[in-house]
């Protein structure tokens, strides 16, 4: 789910957002509770609570939501009770919620579009502003001398609260003990106050709250601070504690349009584009390059472009700041680490960083979902396949046709990059004609390619295995594998055995020899046909090469020598496939020593390859089979020996230590076997075919599975 940052004048917490910028909400771990259609229906939501464990969200139709742990009643459920359910709150649904902010209690207070204001959670010390000190297990409407203003923005402390109104008058109440409240003394505001002093008169356009301090930004680009100043956060060249508001006369030549705290720490950004830091430094958070606090604002990132966003959050020592380009950079406390420069970053916004770098990993601020239809790369290709507006290309099967674009296929496929070369009369049609597997296996397979996800019952899974083999698509073999191992239930386990009898005896490879295998046999000299599908022009070294290594992997230590026809010179082919397909390939003549232990009884040649040479091998067998070996007649064999065109059949799996896969037979048997009393009571069980219900019954009883 990707949200978007709307366009406003000031966002949670002082900072103003920019252009919309795709934030994928996913990043805060909380959010994979939900399910796709509940994600899919947020329009705006923050991440909160001091282990980031709480959120809130807003969907399409105006519905508020909260799930998490529900520390000190913070989400307003009505109980103390955790949830890792959504569950609603009935009283902000339709309230049309536009900024949020939230404590350390935690406690949350939000106002709406009509300029309402409403808290709950922690209140101990007064700062849901209601008077009293009871916990808000529900949100309740603060109303003292606020129900007159229409407050446009919030924000919160640890323990202490401020609204700013549409006229530019600040409010605040809460937690006082060093004068964050701003009311001149050091005790607490039960409920709302103005906050005066060397504001009167002042129009607030921006506010933000550290732990315990608080900060204002007034129209004409003046700064004010006051509160705890023990880490000089308030930027007055000192570090005592201001009870009232006092100016950053150091930034006085200068217009600041966005402010925004840290846990002790204190960002500005200038109408230049100039970025200041002054306050705690521990975790580098100012981005000075060393640790040591400033009392005063400090210029940073001068050597960068223009700065156009800054962040930062009162429960965490992280810091960002966006560029003009849309260069995201991080410093402070990353993940445990202290980046004390500037540190330039991969990601699109600020909000990424908090997600992935801040301790904890919340919202800095209210994200809202922008109404525009945004597709990401992915979607659009999901959303283009089988499309016959935009295909170029179409596969016929089972009399369906599937539409494809050609170079998603190249791009995505190793088979289809081959297939479509100027050479290959596929390249030039529009329709494809395939036999060899189903149309929902097929279709199935170019919607991996676009999509990278299969969605097949484990019985159809068997026959995209099959293609994926044939394909040489590793990844997609081990997609069918989990479907079909994950799949498996006592309904069908015979079926899937069944098919995957059928399917493993496929990939058995032998190089089963023709009618004159008997003579041949006989001779002095076996002489094995190897196909390699290649390009007209490929070099005769790289040829060569090439077949020597699938000698010696083949062969072995046996003795050998291999006799190739130079392509370079002679330019000479074995044609296998129609003239009209335009198709060509290169052969090479392998000698083998009589070794009578490797043939069987039935004349065949149980040699076994690795994978990454049986891959190729059944790829080829694919596109060869049920085809006859046409060979030139104007090419005379090196060898006197009478040749024996073996059929290129598929290969026995290995990995590339030589040790056999996982046999997906195997695993089907052996379900069979440990639940063997329900499933011979299924109707598949009765529907095998007798000689393959004799062998499962036969295996099965060297196993012991009838004892009983």
């Amino acid at each position: 789910m990707y949200l978007t940052l709307c366009q406003c004048t000031l966002a949670c917490r002082g900072v103003m957002t920019h252009s919309s910028i795709m934030v994928d909400v996913g990043k805060w771990p909380i959010f994979t509770l939900l399910s796709p259609q509940e994600i899919a229906s947020i329009r705006k939501a923050c991440v909160f609570g001091t282990s980031a464990n709480e959120a809130i969200y807003i969907t399409h139709s105006d519905e508020v939501f909260v799930f998490g742990l529900n520390c000190s009643n913070c989400l307003g459920t009505g109980d103390n009770q955790s949830t890792i359910v959504p569950k609603k709150l009935e009283a902000l649904c339709g309230k049309k919620i536009s900024s949020l902010s939230y404590g350390s209690g935690p406690h949350v207070v939000l106002c709406t579009e009509d300029g309402e204001v409403y808290a709950w959670g922690h209140n101990g010390y007064s700062q849901l502003g209601n008077g009293t000190t009871n916990q808000g297990i529900t949100p309740v409407q603060v109303c003292t001398n606020l129900l007159i203003k229409k407050v446009v923005e919030v924000a919160c402390g640890s323990h202490h609260s401020m609204a700013l109104s549409l006229d530019g008058d600040l409010y605040a109440w809460g937690y006082n003990n060093c004068g964050q409240v701003g009311s001149g003394s050091t005790a607490n505001q039960p409920t709302p106050r103005r906050v005066s002093n060397c504001l009167q008169g002042k129009i607030v356009v921006g506010i933000a709250c550290g732990q315990t301090s608080s900060m204002a930004v007034v129209n004409n680009g003046e700064v004010y601070g006051w509160g705890y100043n023990g880490n000089g956060q308030l930027g007055l060249g000192n570090n005592g504690n201001q009870l009232t508001p006092c100016r950053v006369a150091a930034l006085h030549s200068v217009c600041v349009l966005q402010i925004a705290c840290g846990y002790a720490h204190t960002l500005a950004l200038t109408d230049e584009g100039l970025l200041y830091a002054w306050g705690a430094n521990t975790y580098g958070q100012l981005g000075t390059g060393n640790k040591s606090n400033q009392l005063s604002p400090v210029q940073i990132m001068m050597e960068k472009e223009r700065v156009v966003e800054i962040a930062a959050c009162h429960s965490a020592h992280t810091s960002a700041a966006k560029t003009q380009s849309g260069q995201v950079y991080m410093w402070g406390q990353c993940r445990g680490q202290s980046v004390t420069f500037p540190h330039l970053t991969h990601f699109a916004c600020t909000d990424d960083v908090f997600a992935c770098f801040a301790t904890p990993a919340v919202m800095w601020r209210l994200l809202s979902v922008e109404h525009e239809d945004f597709l990401t790369v992915a979607e659009s290709l999901k959303k283009e396949f089988d499309s016959p507006e935009t295909s170029d290309l179409k596969f016929r099967v089972d009399g369906k046709y599937i539409h494809v674009h050609k170079a998603v296929l190249k791009i995505r496929c190793e088979h289809f990059r081959t297939m479509f070369q100027s050479y290959w009369n596929e390249d030039m049609k529009e329709v494809i004609e395939i036999d060899q597997f189903s149309y929902p296996v097929y279709r199935a397979f170019l919607e991996y390619l676009y999509t990278d996800s299969v969605d097949l019952p484990p019985e159809d899974a068997i026959g995209l295995l099959d293609l994926a083999t044939s394909y040489c698509e590793n990844r997609l073999k081990k997609l069918c594998q989990h479907i079909i191992k994950r799949g498996i239930t006592v309904e069908n386990a015979f079926s899937l055995l069944s098919a995957a009898v059928r399917y493993d005896a496929e990939v058995q490879i032998h190089f089963q020899f023709s009618d004159y295998a008997n003579e041949v046999v006989t001779n002095t000299t076996i002489i094995l046909f190897i196909v390699c599908f290649c390009c007209i022009d490929l070099e005769y070294e790289v040829f060569n090469k090439a077949m020597q290594n699938i000698v010696t992997t083949v062969i072995g230590t046996h003795s050998c020598s291999s006799v190739s026809i130079d392509l370079k010179r002679k330019h000479e082919y074995y044609s296998v496939f129609p003239a009209s397909w335009g198709l060509r390939v290169s052969a090479s003549l392998l000698c083998l020593p009589p070794v009578p232990s490797l043939l069987s009884s039935q004349g065949r040649h149980p040699l076994c390859l690795p994978s990454s040479v049986c891959n190729e091998g059944w790829r080829l067998f694919k596109l060869l089979h049920g085809r006859h070996f046409q060979v030139n007649s104007n090419i005379q064999s090196p060898l006197s020996a009478r040749i024996a065109v073996l059929h290129c059949v598929p290969v026995l799996h290995l990995n590339d230590f030589g040790e056999p896969c996982e046999d997906l037979e195997e695993f089907c048997f052996k379900f069979c076997v440990n639940h063997l009393t329900e499933v011979t009571q299924t109707t598949a069980f009765w529907q095998m075919d007798g000689p393959l219900l004799k062998e499962f019954i036969a295996k099965a009883s060297k196993c012991g599975a009838f004892k009983n």
